[in-house]
């Protein structure tokens, strides 16, 4: 496993790999939702790269920027285990030199949900994202449906901006008792985790409901609600049931749809989803 910084190391380990590359970028401290993501794109591409790095553009001035979890030793580790062929671990001064002043903006997508909540988060994703995949150029590029809206957006910018890149949206991958992994989950005090579950079962009520013949949005959102207040410790920010694709607001399921949600358990901010239909 070959280990470079620079855009110029990456490009001329890149043009080494043969065959297809399958890509897939993270802000490390990497947990089995990431390494299934490196699995799968192992299983379907001759090469694999993987990107480690922070992104300070998609972090609010509130948001948890200096003490988001990192430990890179550890994360090659995991890597080098898992089969990937080359990691790049570009700095902040990398990724922004001096005089950085261009973005990329996807629309009516990033107004909702995250976006709405998160403003400017989206523009520090796409802007990275274009960067990532400018620079390593590969075939296929491997996000968890976890951030489903950032998978959402991401597909949406790599169709609008003609990347030759097929996106693959991987399932969720789960703790035990339902918690979706995240590296955030490291912030949760014994509490707070035992609470978390809230979400899941949350989530698995509404689907019961659909699953029984109920496509109110409405009432799947009342639903999701009504779980989360019932957990002392936890805080509902929102609850959607939109449009899996344009992730526009419905009042009837009757496609393809996602119901998502973000929660505060204490000062960690959670989120997640399930697919209907």
């Amino acid at each position: 496993m070959k280990i470079v910084t620079a855009i110029t190391e990456l490009r001329a380990a890149r043009s080494l790999l043969s065959g297809s590359v399958g890509f897939v970028p993270t802000m490390g401290f990497l947990h089995a939702g990431h390494i299934s993501l490196v699995k799968a794109a192992r299983a379907e591409c001759d090469s694999v790269v993987t990107s480690i790095f922070v992104n300070p553009t998609q972090f609010g001035p509130n948001e948890d920027l200096a003490k988001y979890p990192r430990d890179l030793p550890r994360d090659l580790a995991l890597l080098e285990a898992a089969g990937v062929d080359l990691v790049w671990t570009p700095t902040e001064e990398v990724m922004y030199p001096s005089g950085f002043q261009t973005w990329v903006q996807v629309d009516a997508l990033t107004r909702r949900l995250e976006g709405e909540t998160r403003p400017g988060h989206f523009r520090g994703v796409t802007t990275v994202v274009a960067k990532l995949f400018n620079a390593v150029g590969p075939d296929r590029a491997y996000f968890g449906q976890k951030d489903a809206q950032q998978a959402a957006v991401v597909r949406r910018m790599t169709r609008d901006l003609d990347f030759p890149i097929e996106i693959i949206v991987c399932p969720t991958k789960r703790e035990a008792d339902g918690l979706a992994m995240s590296s955030r989950n490291t912030y949760l005090n014994l509490q707070e985790r035992q609470a978390a579950t809230v979400l899941f079962r949350a989530l698995s009520l509404a689907k019961l409901a659909y699953d029984s013949g109920e496509n109110g949005a409405e009432k799947l959102r009342a639903i999701v609600s009504a779980a989360v207040a019932s957990e002392p410790l936890a805080k509902l920010q929102y609850v959607s049931c939109a449009d899996y694709d344009s992730l526009e607001e419905l009042d009837t399921v009757r496609g393809k749809a996602l119901i998502s949600m973000a929660v505060f358990m204490g000062k960690t901010r959670l989120i997640d989803n399930f697919v209907l239909g």
